[in-house]
């Protein structure tokens, strides 16, 4: 009885080892895929399916994960490749290509070697490329080599399941002697450029300044013009401000003189009034143009001072 019951609890105990065993081999058949991947699963041999992001499981002994790929955008920089150009120029160039996987099954089934693939088919397309273009079209057209090499790694990389998105020329290394010409050249084209800037730099400089003098000498002229002109029109002013002066005094005096007559030939006035009076006209009849004039003999007479003053006073008339 005692050596049954170790036989037993032997066999409970192999039993509980090959089923701990069988547990952990089934846990090991379970596979989470993260979100970025996708898992290229083989069943006996042959492709079976893709599993996206989630939880699966393997069947024991028929199923496995053959390839595992990556969906994100991935970055290859390949190392410089040897080029020659149309004019027999060799130099280095060395590109990075952007791509990403669009087809996991022809990734993983479409060619041997995905990576090597596109570094091979890049190189022999930019020795194409180059091989149309000389060295200065080579050196100043980097986007034109882009989007050709672009355009034809996608179209060839389409059966692999691969998105070719970019392709950048990263460095163009051409030989040192030429790279030592171009510098000469470029420094012989900056010396040019700064002769010809203090050129410009000096024409403009001396066209300014005989502008400036130009502009001087007008408003010099300008200012002497109007100096004259102000001058000749206060010099005219004045003039005409003389004569009116004269004009005013000699009418004024003619009123004066008038109204002087006027009285003294209506107006009463005593014996030394018209005395006096009578020598003033005398006076005026020398210098006036009147046509008759009458003297009298004694000017004291009152009468005949009288006469006189009525005669001249026609005579005016």
């Amino acid at each position: 009885m005692f050596l049954l019951s170790a036989g037993f609890i032997s066999l409970i105990v192999i039993l509980s080892i090959i089923g701990i065993i069988i547990l952990i081999y089934l846990i090991t058949r379970i596979r989470i895929v993260r979100q970025t991947n996708k898992y290229v699963v083989e069943r006996l041999g042959a492709f079976h399916a893709i599993w996206s992001v989630g939880v699966h499981f393997l069947a024991p002994f028929i199923d496995r994960v053959s390839y595992v790929v990556t969906m994100k955008e991935q970055v290859k920089d390949f190392d410089p490749q040897p080029v020659i150009t149309k004019d027999n120029v060799t130099m280095q160039i060395d590109t990075v290509v952007f791509f990403q996987v669009t087809d996991p099954k022809l990734y993983a089934y479409g060619v041997e070697n995905p990576i090597l693939a596109i570094e091979n088919l890049s190189a022999t397309t930019l020795r194409n490329i180059i091989g149309e273009l000389d060295l200065d079209e080579t050196l100043t057209s980097r986007d034109i080599i882009n989007t050709k090499m672009r355009s034809i790694l996608d179209e060839a990389t389409d059966p692999w399941g691969i998105k070719v998105n970019r392709v950048e020329v990263k460095n163009i290394l051409p030989p040192k002697d030429i790279r030592e010409s171009m510098e000469r050249q470029m420094r012989a084209e900056r010396e040019r450029r700064e002769k010809i800037l203090l050129a410009e730099g000096e024409k403009k400089s001396q066209i300014l300044l005989a502008e400036g003098q130009k502009e001087s000498q007008i408003l010099r002229a300008d200012a002497d013009k109007q100096s004259k002109i102000l001058a000749a029109e206060a010099q005219a002013e004045s003039i005409r401000k003389v004569k009116e002066a004269e004009a005013e005094g000699i009418r004024m005096v003619r009123e004066a003189e008038a109204d002087g007559l006027k009285a003294l030939a209506d107006a009463k006035a005593t014996p030394e009034v018209l005395t006096l009076r009578s020598y003033e006209a005398v006076k005026d009849l020398a210098n006036g143009q009147s046509t008759k004039i009458v003297v009298p003999s004694d000017l004291q007479n009152l009468a005949t001072l009288a006469t006189t003053v009525k005669n001249i006073t026609e005579g005016k008339k």
